[in-house]
């Protein structure tokens, strides 16, 4: 494990509490506070208004960034946020771009009280600007925030900030990143918080030296003026509130918001079980030439009305696939603010008290300087979301309620592609930069109760968007061949996961070859997972067609419309690589659906037969993952339930089945843990069952559930596995089914490393959780 470099902790992000950095601002900064009774005292109407008004502060921000930046970063995908915070940083009112970024903002305002109240001191008309991931703010050094304190009378009132992420700081790797980093010093320089802006006046000396180190400079620069004049508008707002109804109601309503939201939260994590539940991810290779799989584990353990996420025993930093503590951090709110905070108002300094981190530096997840982290919030950290949503699935099933926020995961990663060269079509040759934002069409995942959204987007950046097709080709050298939804994508369940989409583009408008980098994860182990048996989406391809005859299809009058009718090599991207594009080559992208729900062969055939006739499904994807056969356009029922059958034992043939009585218990007073799980108890003792035939699974005495298992190549889960393992990694990845056995009913399904731990066999993380009354 890497040992940080000395000096270096002066950057850790890790907040302290707010009552101690209070203490540690001291007098430097004279901070505005109110007290309990003056919380308690304001009345349920002022409450509420002011409470929308903060609302309206951070809406109107975004609309301002968004008018102002030029890059379709911001105006198109949303990858952007904002938050107003209280005097000491605590995050009262969020926006709803990119929710990981939720989990840093507040962290680069503690580090700013702590680090530079007394020099270079923080004043009135201030704005900071910081690209270091161990600080805060971001998750790696393109999210850029510039963030201000706000004084009333002379005292700290409170903290607008605004951050998004940036096409190019330098560094390397075209876009910053560089899938062959040793360390963070072949990436963007990170920054700490730096003075932007004194005395309400542009720093021109510091943001020359900003935009010089971008090969993108004026974009970057529109961005940094956009952020400033966002947080502007954000200071002339919230004063506007101050001013209507004075500096202690709208302190009061702020620590009341995140008293709330807190209190709320605690209230239904209270009428949860408690439990530890545990899941583990990969990510397959770390670097360009790399062949192992990197292992995030986690252990949820959930006690009254608290949370601890613990990490413990996830491998050690590697590559590019690191990120900081603030990185992992986000991950963690990415999974909590929809899945457990989704009715709850998102002042996230209340809900950030409910749970406590627990890792050990110099792992993936919590990187110590110098590692490389350019990969940050769409490796590690979008893996450590997905395994804490996992967790919080697995609690929140056993509850009717609240099982309706239960979801598979989403599309799983980002699949990044970067293009970069000189764009000829002007009268003078201009250089551009595309980060290729296409990926945030992809699937959501299901939920017990409903299919996950096709092409929904991403789950953590809810209001994403993908850029316009002829924006696109209008910005830059490149025609697009085709964008379109990709059947079979979606993980197969009892509710399907939703299909994502391909891309397939050509250099057009320029001469020579652009500069290609490829930053992905998801093409040997599966990133989207499904739940109780459901399936996992599609698996990640990129393929580059070189001598594709292209230009001759198009000089024809020809529109190619998938691969097959190109011609020459279809060499596979790597996860991480850097290569090129060439004029009359083509670049095909197919990124991640979201994982299934329950058992596919419990799917509703008419529902399978719907998915056929709208091009969510092929006929050999019904046949292959649902057993529903479709002839002529129409479902053949007889033929279903016939071919339903035979893959019942099928299973049953090819399964290892476990030595264990073959008994069953009354399932009619049973609790349910998940689709296909059930808690009986018989006298004092309690068991697990199948739900379905009430087969009896485990007992406190047993220690794990007895499913038959199966375990194959990757490829028998289904068409949507379109990636061949051996093509990125060395390990063996296998396609892991666990049934019971009786009915044969999946209660897991899985594409994995053949060690995956077994966590869904673990007896205990049924057992020790207590009942719902």
């Amino acid at each position: 494990m890497t040992a940080p470099i000395p000096g270096s902790e002066i950057f850790s992000s890790r907040p302290l509490d707010p009552d101690a950095l209070s203490r540690a601002v001291g007098g430097t900064v004279p901070l505005h506070t109110v007290t309990q009774d003056q919380i308690d005292a304001v009345d349920p109407l002022t409450y509420e208004v002011i409470r929308h008004r903060l609302w309206s502060v951070t809406d109107e921000m975004g609309e301002a960034l968004k008018r102002m930046s030029g890059s379709p970063i911001v105006t198109d995908a949303n990858d952007f946020d904002f938050a107003v915070s209280d005097e000491v940083g605590q995050e009262v009112q969020v926006g709803l771009y990119n929710t990981m970024l939720v989990g840093a903002v507040d962290l680069a305002i503690y580090w700013t009280l702590e680090h530079r109240s007394a020099n270079p001191g923080i004043a009135d008309g201030d704005m900071f600007l910081c690209n270091d991931p161990w600080v805060g703010g971001g998750l790696h050094q393109s999210d850029v925030i510039v963030y201000q304190p706000i004084f009333h009378d002379g005292k700290l009132f409170a903290w607008t900030s605004a951050i998004c992420h940036e096409p190019d700081l330098g560094g390397s790797g075209l876009g910053s990143f560089d899938p062959g980093a040793k360390d963070v010093f072949s990436e963007s320089v990170p920054t700490p918080p730096i003075k932007v802006v004194r005395d309400r006046v542009l720093q021109r000396d510091v943001a020359d030296a900003w935009t010089r180190r971008s090969r993108v400079p004026m974009l970057v620069g529109l961005d940094l003026r956009a952020k400033i004049g966002a947080n502007t508008v954000g200071r002339d707002r919230l004063l506007a509130v101050i001013e209507q109804y004075g500096a202690d109601t709208v302190k009061a309503v702020m620590k009341r918001m995140m008293n709330d939201s807190e209190a709320r939260l605690r209230t239904k994590l209270r009428g949860l079980p408690d439990g530890t539940w545990k899941a583990t991810g990969y990510q397959d290779q770390a670097s360009t030439g790399d062949r192992r799989l990197h292992k995030i584990t986690v252990a949820m353990t959930k006690s009254d009305d608290r949370l601890v996420f613990d990490f413990t025993g996830t491998d050690p930093q590697a590559g590019v696939i690191n990120c900081t503590y603030a990185g992992m951090r986000g991950g963690v709110m990415l999974a909590v603010l929809p899945v457990l905070a989704g009715d709850i108002p998102w002042a996230a300094g209340g809900l950030m008290r409910c749970f406590d981190l627990i890792s050990e530096e110099g792992t993936i997840n919590n990187a110590t300087f110098p590692a490389a982290v350019s990969r940050g919030p769409i490796g590690p950290a979008w893996l450590t979301g997905n395994l804490i949503a996992e967790c919080l699935a697995q609690m929140l099933d056993r509850d009717v309620d609240l099982g309706k926020s239960v979801q598979a995961s989403c599309c799983g990663t980002w699949d990044t592609a970067i293009v970069a060269g000189l764009d000829e079509r002007g009268e003078q040759p201009a250089p551009f930069l595309n980060i290729l934002m296409e990926p945030m069409a992809g699937g959501y995942g299901a939920r017990p109760v409903a299919d996950g959204m096709d092409t929904g987007g991403l789950f953590c950046i809810p209001m994403g968007r993908i850029p316009d097709t002829e924006m696109t080709e209008f910005l830059y050298p490149l025609l697009t061949l085709w964008r379109r939804e990709e059947p079979d994508s979606g993980g197969p369940g009892r509710m399907r996961g939703g299909v994502s989409a391909s891309l397939a583009v050509t250099p057009y408008g320029s001469s020579l070859p652009m500069g290609l980098v490829f930053a992905s994860a998801g093409k040997a182990v599966a990133q989207n997972g499904g739940l109780a048996g459901g399936l996992p989406g599609n698996t990640g391809l990129e393929i580059l067609a070189r001598d594709s005859g292209v230009q001759e299809l198009l000089s024809s009058g020809k529109l190619p419309g998938n691969l097959e009718e190109l011609n020459g090599t279809k060499e596979i991207g790597a996860c991480y690589a850097e290569s090129y594009l060439a004029p009359g080559e083509v670049l095909y992208m197919h990124w991640q659906g979201g994982g299934g729900y329950g058992d596919p062969l419990r799917r509703d055939a008419d529902a399978v037969a719907w998915d056929v006739a709208n091009g969510k499904v092929t006929a050999e994807g019904a046949r292959t993952n649902y057993g529903v056969v479709i002839a002529n356009g129409e479902l053949d029922e007889s033929a279903t339930a016939e071919l339903r059958a035979s893959m019942l034992d099928e299973r049953r043939d090819r399964s290892e089945t476990p030595l264990s009585q073959e008994a069953t218990v009354d399932l009619r007073n049973a609790r349910r843990i998940d689709d296909n799980l059930a808690e009986v108890t018989i006298g004092e003792a309690r068991v697990i069952a199948c739900a379905h035939c009430g087969r009896l699974l485990g007992d406190t005495k047993s220690g794990k559930l007895a499913l038959a298992r199966y375990e194959g190549p990757s490829s028998t889960a289904g068409p949507q596995v379109v990636s061949a393992p051996s093509e990125y990694v060395d390990a063996e990845v296998v396609f892991r089914q666990q049934c019971c056995p009786g009915c044969w009913s999946a209660v897991y399904s899985g594409v994995v490393p053949a060690d995956h731990p077994d966590h869904v066999g673990e007896l205990t993380a049924l057992l020790t959780a207590a009942p719902i009354d």
